[in-house]
């Protein structure tokens, strides 16, 4: 058993199975939320559809950079909420990707799908 597995195990087992629980119900949340939102602007599997008869002003496409600028930053936050689920799965949940040290709890819960702790979050900026 490497450092890594040790220390995934420990941080597991440090967070509370109603914690764990309440993060992984967060998620799930923020999962359906952001499909939802996704799914009212119009974002499918081939991305956001528009009406081709709709005459292109000035107005309608500044209007559609706002829109695929807010389904850039909702399937960005879809993508790690999946990721964070995924690490729930695995066991590998609350150990920062890059120094492999477990993440603060605090972090945790105030972000759900933090993949980094906050030291090395911070030097990623």
């Amino acid at each position: 058993m490497g450092v890594t597995s040790r220390t995934t195990g420990a941080t597991l087992r440090r967070m509370e199975a109603s914690a764990t629980s309440a993060l992984r119900e967060d998620l799930l949340a923020q999962r359906v939320s952001l499909r939802q939102e996704l799914q009212e602007l119009g974002y499918g599997s081939e991305g956001l559809s528009y009406d081709p008869n709709f005459a292109d002003s000035s107005q309608v496409t500044a209007e559609r950079g706002e829109t695929e600028a807010l389904a850039t930053t909702l399937t960005t936050n879809l993508v790690e909420v999946e990721h964070a689920l995924g690490k729930l799965d695995a066991g590998t949940y609350g150990i920062c990707e890059s120094c492999h040290q477990e993440i603060a709890p605090a972090r945790l819960e105030a972000m759900p799908a933090a993949r980094f702790c906050i030291s090395c979050a911070a030097h990623r900026r």
